[in-house]
C-alpha cells in the first residue's frame, strides 16, 4: 500500500498517461500543492488512475478493499474477530478507535479540531488539506495520513456489515449494493469520530468533493 495518499503531482504524471476507459482531469484539486493529496477525484477516476499506472509500469496497481485499508490502518500482524453492525468495520491489529490511542489530536491529524472525541482537546481546524506527511507520524506498518486529510476510496460495493465478508480480504463484490463505494479515514473536515479505523461511509462512485481522494496498493503477479 501507498505510504501517503496519492499526491496532486502523481496525479498529474499519470493522468498524462494513455487513457484506458475515461479521460481525467490533469489538475483535479481545489488546495493546491504538489506534495498535497490529490482531491475532487471520483471512484471512477481513481480506477482509471490505476488502470494507467498498471499499464505504464507492467505491475498491478489497484484500490485496497475495505478490509485491506482497515487491516492496514490498524497496523498488526494479528487479527481479533468480530461482526461489527451498520458503520462499523472489522477488528484487526489496534483495537483502539485510532492507531495512535483512544484519541485524536490536530497536532498529528488533519480533521476539525472544533471537534473532540473521547476526552480529547478541541484543536486547530485547518479548513484545507495538508502535505501528506505533514505530522511525521507514521503507524506500525510505516502508513501515514490514514485518519483524516481525505477520505479514501476503497473496491468494495457497499454492504451494510461483514457477517458474511470473505475472509481473505479481498474486495467484497457480489451480493451487495453496487450504486455505492465505500470510502474511509475521514478528513479535513470531519469530525474526530469519523475518522476511526472502524468508520465507514458510502457514497456514489461518480461523486467528486474536495475531501475524497485515495491511495493505491501495489498486487504481486
Amino acid at each position: 500500500m501507498s505510504q501517503f495518499p496519492i499526491t496532486q503531482a502523481q496525479w498529474r504524471s499519470v493522468a498524462a498517461l494513455p487513457a484506458i476507459n475515461r479521460e481525467l482531469n490533469p489538475d483535479p484539486a481545489n488546495f493546491n500543492g504538489d506534495n498535497r493529496p490529490v482531491e475532487l477525484v471520483s471512484w471512477n477516476d481513481a480506477v482509471e488512475f490505476c488502470d494507467r499506472l498498471s499499464q505504464s509500469t507492467g505491475k498491478i496497481y489497484r484500490l485496497p478493499s475495505e478490509a485491506e485499508w482497515e487491516y492496514a490502518c490498524r497496523a498488526s500482524s494479528s487479527q481479533t474477530s468480530g461482526t461489527p453492525g451498520r458503520g462499523e468495520g472489522r477488528s484487526a491489529g489496534t483495537t483502539t478507535p485510532f492507531h495512535f490511542g483512544a484519541t485524536l489530536s490536530t497536532e498529528i491529524a488533519n480533521y476539525n479540531g472544533n471537534n473532540t472525541y473521547g476526552g480529547g482537546e478541541k484543536g486547530e481546524y485547518r479548513q484545507q488539506t495538508t502535505e501528506v506527511g505533514y505530522f511525521g507520524v507514521v503507524n506500525a506498518f510505516g502508513l501515514s495520513d490514514m485518519h483524516g486529510n481525505v477520505w479514501e476510496w476503497c473496491l468494495d460495493h457497499l454492504h451494510p456489515n461483514y457477517e458474511t465478508a470473505p475472509t481473505d480480504g479481498s474486495a467484497w463484490v457480489t451480493d451487495g449494493d453496487s450504486r455505492y463505494r465505500l470510502v474511509r479515514g475521514g478528513s479535513w473536515d470531519n469530525l474526530p469520530g469519523n475518522c476511526r479505523s472502524a468508520f465507514r461511509y458510502w457514497i456514489t462512485p461518480t461523486t467528486q468533493f474536495n475531501n475524497f481522494g485515495f491511495r493505491v496498493v501495489s498486487v504481486p503477479p
